[in-house]
């Protein structure tokens, strides 16, 4: 799903745990010990996540639509 306000990005993320702002860009954390050996595997306060990062676009931000209720 396209997301094409800041304010409506900025709702989606503090309503979800799992995503956090970097910059412009919102970043998807999801933990799982099998990260470890993935590409897209990061060592974040004490676990392993897979870490998927959205990029602002001129159209907005392309996030999954489990994000938008």
């Amino acid at each position: 799903m396209i997301i094409n306000s800041l304010e409506k990005m900025e709702t989606i993320v503090e309503n979800n745990k799992s995503l956090s702002w970097d910059g412009w860009n919102v970043v998807e954390l999801i933990k799982s010990p099998g990260a470890w050996g993935k590409p897209s595997g990061v060592f974040f306060k004490g676990s392993w996540y897979y870490k998927n990062t959205f990029s602002v676009t001129e159209e907005g931000w392309s996030i999954p639509n489990k994000y938008v209720r």
